[in-house]
């Protein structure tokens, strides 16, 4: 009798020393080491199997443990599929939770503003975090996936910073950043100063993208603008040189000539009157802004100073007095 009772008292220690180690284990780091590790569960996977595929991708973990981790925290059918990263100092009670709230490895991806729609293709087809399966698509078929209103794309997605999980469709970054860019456009329409010489939105963000490409300053957008409205309630030209080089295309060498000024194209507002027929690069919420609330001003001209900003003038004498001075 004192054997057994002293047998069920080593099993009741061994038990609780087991369960103690157990616990203590669930909350250790599983490594400390940099870099993270990638690894990805397959679709369908219970603990176990998840445990495995850890293991096999190089995560230090014992898969049996870790099955046991889940079903004793009943979270053993709630894993989601999908491309993770251990990160250092990650325990296994914490990667458990990861895996059950899917957060997923994150890329990220910058659009930048002033980037032309082909500048932004070959940024995302040279992204090695997604999936890339729009190489096939022309510009037209490409829209034709994202937008039931626009078929043309130059301007028409938002530059910023996108986050999505490795191994993402490209399409999911197209479809973001047009939502994203209707509703800024939307947004910036509707606050919009009266009377501007535009007869929907998307002349306003054709006008917005001159703006963006026409000055790097911030506080001269608005200026910039509202030289541009006074043409065009004039009937004057716009006369902007990146229109022409978008014109070009990639005839564009670094420099505009005289020749280029004077050979017409759709997009040369030297020779052709109002805003071209399209946007000639991709706008940011600042640009946007200008171009619908543009500075209230006498300005018919402006030329750079040199030094990133631009001396504006009223009429043609002043601004001829000004190139003499900056640009001659």
């Amino acid at each position: 009798m004192a054997f057994i009772k002293k047998t069920i008292v080593l099993g009741i220690l061994a038990a609780t020393a087991a369960g103690a180690g157990f616990a203590w284990w669930a909350n250790q780091p599983i490594t400390t080491e940099e870099p993270p590790i990638e690894f990805t569960i397959a679709a369908g996977s219970g603990a176990h199997a998840a445990g495995q595929q850890m293991a096999e991708a190089g995560v230090p973990i014992q898969p049996l443990l870790f099955n046991l981790l889940a079903r004793v925290t009943e979270k053993s059918g709630r894993l989601k599929a999908g491309a993770y990263e251990l990160k250092p100092n990650t325990t296994p009670r914490r990667l458990i939770d990861q895996l059950v709230r899917g957060e997923f490895a994150q890329e990220q991806l910058t659009i930048i503003e002033g980037w032309t729609f082909k500048q932004m293709r070959q940024a995302i087809a040279a992204h090695k975090g997604l999936k890339h399966d729009t190489a096939h698509l022309s510009d037209k078929e490409l829209m034709a996936q994202i937008s039931q209103d626009y078929t043309l794309p130059e301007g028409m997605f938002f530059p910023d910073t996108y986050l999505f999980a490795k191994g993402s469709s490209e399409l999911q970054i197209y479809r973001q950043a047009h939502t994203l860019l209707v509703s800024k456009l939307r947004d910036a329409w509707e606050k919009r100063e009266s009377n501007l010489p535009y007869k929907n939105p998307y002349e306003a963000l054709t006008m917005a993208s001159i703006v963006e490409k026409e000055t790097g300053q911030k506080s001269e957008r608005n200026m910039i603008a509202g030289v541009f409205v006074n043409r065009l309630r004039l009937g004057m030209l716009l006369q902007t040189d990146p229109t022409v080089i978008y014109g070009m295309g990639n005839g564009y060498d670094g420099k505009i000539r005289k020749k280029d000024l004077e050979t017409d194209t759709p997009y040369n507002t030297y020779t052709r009157a109002g805003l071209p027929p399209t946007p000639i690069a991709l706008p940011g919420v600042q640009s946007l802004a200008a171009a619908l609330a543009p500075a209230k001003t006498g300005a018919l001209y402006f030329v750079s100073r040199g030094n990133g900003t631009s001396q504006f003038s009223d009429n043609l004498t002043d601004h001829n007095r000004a190139v003499n001075q900056y640009q001659r």
